[in-house]
């Protein structure tokens, strides 16, 4: 995988690119039949001490849309195959000092379902294996209560507006994120 979000917005596992490019990167709510939500939990690779939680996703490769880079990341982060992707909820912009330096990304958050809950991830790219602890299904109301910084911002009052009011028609941009 190319990038694993350090909840900051994350690359946890993004190649290396100037700094001065903006990555573009596809991200995934996915929703298991209960209606939890996957989410990995990254670190800081020089201070442990520093965590969060993030959703799938990262960096599209090549010629890559979005939905392929989506669909990949979530193989490679979570080893989850069986997944009806759907629309495109959130867009957000970011920036964040992560592994000694700085990452640029414009994200695309995809609503995805899956009734594959075991997970195995198997496509860590080396700084991933460095920085990812693992990963949880979290209830909404877990996350509301969750204590840790988890990213985006306000993931915990956008999944509630999803579960209540359905996917947004035009996606939302989210607020920038610049840490």
């Amino acid at each position: 995988m190319t990038e694993t979000g350090n909840g900051r917005g994350t690359a946890a596992g993004a190649r290396e690119t100037d700094e001065a490019e903006v990555r573009r990167v596809a991200r995934v709510i996915l929703l298991d039949p209960d209606d939890r939500i996957l989410l990995l939990h990254g670190y800081e690779p020089d201070d442990p001490e520093q965590t969060w939680w993030f959703t799938p996703g990262g960096g599209l490769e090549g010629d890559e849309t979005h939905e392929q880079a989506a669909l990949r990341e979530l193989v490679e982060e979570t080893g989850i195959t069986d997944v009806a992707l759907g629309p495109v909820l959130w867009r957000r912009h970011c920036s964040f000092p992560f592994a000694g330096r700085r990452w640029t990304q414009d994200e695309q958050y995809y609503l995805a379902r899956t009734t594959q809950t075991a997970t195995a991830p198997g496509g860590l790219t080396e700084l991933e294996a460095r920085s990812v602890a693992g990963l949880r299904w979290w209830t909404s109301a877990e996350l509301s209560a969750a204590r840790e910084t988890v990213y985006p911002d306000r993931l915990a009052e956008l999944l509630d507006t999803l579960l209540d009011e359905g996917p947004p028609s035009p996606p939302l941009d989210l607020a920038p994120e610049i840490v």
